[in-house]
């Protein structure tokens, strides 16, 4: 399924400090050595490629990074992100001076096989999930790349997965560790003081927590590390305990071979970690069609 034209954008100003930093690093103090020693004016064309099947994710970076190398060098592209690619399908074609397609080729690939590998991972977890419940979300987590948060986010969406809270000042997550300075009861309620219309979320990982965070008024819990069987009867707690409407989530344990059960017990939500901190890079390549220049 190509979810191709869902809203995956990234800020502009994310995409080019990121693109900024990548050549940066990349190009260090001298530049691309060795893309100097093609011939001034040779100008070839090349297709990028899928080798594998996955899902595209990236394809802003690709675009940002030749523009900062070459802003005329035109890009001809065939997928959106969230497309759905088979082996050999043609991303993307480009036609131009060969040195600066050269320079930017890592860079490029780099981005870009590694949020498709996110996006395709994802969407692996989301057709396992719908298999067992098609109205459970699979959310990701916080467990990102440092500095490449929002465009490994982006990248989820793109596999039809959806996003976590993006920060700590977004939501409050309630977590074992806090639970050593403060009670559940006493969080939920000076959660409500202190940021009203704040979403507050408890870490359970007992029945008696889920109850006490549902009674609390918690607006949705994070069951953890919970088999599915208790999951399912953590799901039926809460809603019995809640004075309204309330949120379960899955997290811990959940793989791809596990997560239909979850699905099955009935929570709203799964978050999983492994989206973003151990997706494989999705393998495209830039093939080389022709080239034309002095001596060639």
């Amino acid at each position: 399924m190509s979810l191709a034209g869902r809203e995956l954008a990234v800020p502009a100003a994310v995409v080019t400090e990121a693109v900024e930093r990548a050549l940066a690093e990349d190009l260090g103090p001298d530049g691309d050595l060795t893309a100097a020693l093609v011939r001034d004016g040779t100008t070839a064309h090349f297709a990028l490629r899928a080798r594998q099947a996955g899902v595209l994710a990236g394809r802003e970076c690709v675009t940002e990074t030749y523009r900062q190398l070459s802003p005329a060098l035109p890009l001809l592209w065939h997928a959106d992100d969230g497309s759905a690619l088979e082996a050999g399908t043609t991303v993307m074609e480009v036609t131009g001076l060969l040195r600066p397609i050269l320079t930017g080729e890592r860079t490029a690939l780099n981005f870009l096989g590694h949020l498709s590998g996110i996006a395709t991972l994802t969407a692996r977890f989301v057709a396992a999930a719908h298999a067992r419940n098609p109205d459970v979300q699979v959310l990701d987590t916080r467990k990102t790349t440092p500095g490449l948060r929002a465009l490994e986010k982006a990248a989820v969406r793109a596999g039809g997965g959806v996003n976590h809270r993006a920060s700590l000042s977004e939501a409050v997550l309630v977590k074992d560790n806090h639970l050593a300075g403060v009670t559940i009861t006493e969080a939920v309620r000076r959660a409500r003081a202190m940021w009203p219309g704040r979403t507050v979320q408890i870490e359970c990982d007992s029945l008696a927590q889920v109850a006490e965070a549902a009674r609390a008024g918690a607006d949705a819990l994070l069951l953890d590390n919970m088999d599915p069987a208790a999951v399912a009867g953590a799901v039926r707690v809460a809603h019995a305990e809640a004075p309204g409407p309330i949120v379960t989530e899955v997290s811990g344990r959940v793989s791809l071979e596990s997560i239909g059960a979850y699905a099955a017990a009935g929570p709203d939500r799964i978050s999983v970690g492994a989206l973003t901190h151990s997706a494989a890079v999705l393998d495209l390549g830039l093939d080389l069609i022709w080239r034309r220049g002095e001596g060639g």
